[in-house]
């Protein structure tokens, strides 16, 4: 691994190690292990994985900054985007948040909802991670009124009774676990995790199984031509059941999903040849993800294609899909950047909102490499704002 990467403390890496081992004692077990199973034990796996230890993990102290913990305006837009179905459907809606990530969204969503008079029934956290829940707890309980904090209730699953209102993932998609795949003499392969001689990690293809190469050859149908031998990149064939299972009892509301990543077409352009699979560890972006496995987030853009195909198959319509910029600017960014500015104490205070409205508008920065993408279902009409509906690129899809 480049040396430009920091160099991990004895407790980091003994923590290391000991998931190294659990992989080692797996792979010697049972062969060699597909790559989305490997992420899934480095992000997940009980005590050891990324999400599931007591690793810090957001912010300044962490390994990557997402949108929420920049300041209140991203939450402040999201709100006002949800707030005429929240409304519509009146004092059954709940709010599902999916991975609560510090807890910073939650806490400027209720402050924001209950500004505005459309506090959901219940603001739900789907947190596998009991560390992070305990985070969230914690934040929560000092940041909120006692009234604020009784709508909130943390779940191990999805709601299993049908249920109605908003269900909202920041940067969610991305940290599922991803195969990866590769062709050989126009043959589908799938990448697995193996031991060298030396009982180190390493790389290596296997064919795939009917699933994976299904999946890659309706990936070529759909871009009209065939995959290079060699070419390299993820695909979820896992996707449309994972919205199923997250959302097929919201019988009644909008799905929001904003991530990074690109519409199919430029996901898998040629010269992307080997994917988009990325490791964070403290601030730093590689490519190496079996280096310091448990210490490093493991993401891959989001083909946003795919997700829109998931959401139809799971009986959503898509109702927008745009870039970050433009969903907060449509959704209210101006006027509650210029409310929090006049209500700024200090020049220090103005200068980082005007920061944070650059992090998250600039092309550069998160305006164009995130994407938002709106899903409807059960609703009489769509209460969506005008200047939403108007920025919605879904034609690209």
């Amino acid at each position: 691994m480049a040396s430009r990467l920091p160099d991990p403390g004895p407790d980091e890496r003994a923590h290391s190690d000991r998931l190294l081992q659990l992989l080692r004692e797996q792979i010697a077990s049972h062969g060699p292990m597909p790559f989305a199973q490997y992420m899934e034990r480095c992000l997940y796996a009980p005590g050891l994985g990324y999400y599931s230890a007591g690793k810090t993990k957001f912010g300044e102290a962490g390994d990557f900054i997402t949108a929420p913990e920049l300041g209140g305006l991203f939450a402040q837009c999201v709100a006002n985007a949800v707030q005429p179905v929240l409304a519509m459907l009146g004092d059954r809606a709940d709010f599902l948040e999916l991975g609560g990530g510090s807890g910073a969204f939650a806490e400027a969503v209720l402050k924001a909802s209950a500004d505005a008079g459309t506090l959901p029934r219940r603001y739900l956290i789907l947190e596998p991670s009991a560390d992070l829940r305990e985070r969230q707890r914690d934040r929560l309980a000092a940041a909120l009124p006692a009234d604020l904090n009784a709508r909130l209730a943390w779940l191990d699953r999805p709601p299993e009774e049908n249920w109605r209102g908003v269900l909202f993932a920041n940067e969610v998609v991305d940290a599922l676990p991803t195969t990866r795949f590769t062709l050989r003499a126009g043959e589908v392969y799938e990448e697995h995790v193996t031991l060298d001689g030396e009982g180190r990690l390493m790389r290596t293809d296997r064919p795939a199984d009917a699933l994976v190469a299904g999946a890659v050859r309706h990936l070529e149908r759909d871009l009209g031509r065939p995959f290079e031998d060699g070419y390299r990149s993820e695909v979820l064939p896992q996707l449309p059941y994972w919205v199923q299972a997250v959302a097929g009892t919201l019988e009644a509301g909008l799905m929001l999903f904003i991530d990074y990543g690109y519409v199919r077409r430029e996901f898998y352009l040629p010269e992307r040849s080997d994917g988009t699979l990325m490791a964070h560890y403290r601030h730093h972006a590689h490519a190496d993800p079996l280096h310091l496995p448990g210490l490093n987030d493991l993401t891959a853009s989001v083909d946003f294609t795919a997700l829109a195909e998931a959401g139809n198959s799971a009986g959503f319509g898509v109702a927008a899909y745009l870039p970050q910029a433009q969903f907060l600017l449509a959704s209210g960014l101006q006027a509650a950047f210029e409310q929090a500015y006049a209500q700024a104490g200090d020049d220090l205070a103005r200068q980082r909102l005007a920061q944070q409205v650059r992090r998250l508008t600039l092309p550069e920065q998160m305006g164009e490499r995130f994407q938002a993408m709106l899903f409807a279902r059960g609703l009489p009409a769509l209460p969506l704002a005008a200047e939403l509906l108007a920025a919605d690129q879904g034609g690209r899809l």
